[in-house]
């Protein structure tokens, strides 16, 4: 019997190796967990620090097209859970019908939602100028990305997962000030689509809990299921801190509400 694959797609300055808990915990629920990299993405968090090269032109559009034909390759619809950039794309995804599920965690706003302009050093580089790649320092990290644990943990977390993000990408969300690009509009009045779920950190600097409540909203004349939940004291780290046990397993249970299971149903 084929089981339900779950797409994990990771956000800016994450590795794939971000979702490695995430992907444990869901395959020993019985689905098939896969979390592929963005194009050229190197196999570790080191090579990818050592040659970023790879990611001096990805942008949105170069994402969306990966993970398009990613999510389209399965025989049986998988559900997709993004984090971030991934969640914007998990969220266009399942409003082209292209999904049977998405859960968008801490996602970089849709349509004409704004990120907050009112803070834009955390959206720019340590190092100034425009590089192909921004990095985040250990400090700046644990300041806007994992700014509710301790130094200890945001250290630990940054060694283990943290890689410079594309100029371009970042430039294409609009995080610099620029027009953003239009592949960040998805469409939330398709009343056909599978469920949607929007989670958000209610202590998160990068995408504040306000600005995934305005995008919950927009879907608001949509007849189709979309739900949002707030973890309080969380922020962008929330799916790789330690507290990342509780927004998977919400996660799971909001799927089987939603009848999703490792294993279709036959009738």
């Amino acid at each position: 019997m084929n089981r339900t694959p779950v797409v994990f797609i990771h956000g800016a300055w994450l590795h794939a190796l971000s979702w490695e808990s995430w992907a444990e915990r869901f395959a020993s629920r019985g689905f098939l967990a896969f979390t592929p990299g963005w194009p050229g993405e190197e196999a570790t968090v080191p090579g990818m620090r050592k040659s970023p090269e790879a990611f001096r032109d990805i942008g949105l559009e170069a994402l969306m097209d990966h993970y398009t034909a990613i999510v389209r390759s399965f025989d049986v619809a998988p559900v997709i859970i993004g984090h971030s950039v991934g969640g914007l794309i998990a969220q266009q995804l399942v409003g082209s019908d292209v999904g049977r599920a998405a859960v968008a965690i801490a996602p970089t706003p849709v349509n004409d939602i704004p990120l907050p302009v009112a803070r834009p050093e955390l959206w720019t580089p340590d190092q100034g100028g425009a590089g192909p790649v921004v990095s985040l320092s250990p400090e700046r990290f644990h300041q806007v990305f994992a700014n509710t644990v301790d130094a200890a943990e945001a250290d630990r977390l940054f060694e283990r997962y943290v890689i410079p993000a594309p100029h371009r990408l970042l430039t294409d969300l609009g995080c610099s000030g620029a027009e953003r690009s239009p592949h960040t509009v998805a469409d939330i009045d398709n009343t056909g689509r599978g469920p949607l779920l929007l989670i958000s950190g209610q202590e998160d600097l990068l995408v504040p809990d306000s600005v995934t409540r305005a995008v919950y909203k927009a879907y608001g004349d949509s007849t189709a299921a979309t739900d949002l939940k707030q973890f309080a004291d969380r922020a962008h780290s929330l799916v790789i801190d330690s507290g990342w046990r509780f927004v998977a397993d919400y996660v799971l249970g909001w799927l089987g509400d939603h009848g999703i299971r490792a294993l279709p149903t036959h009738h």
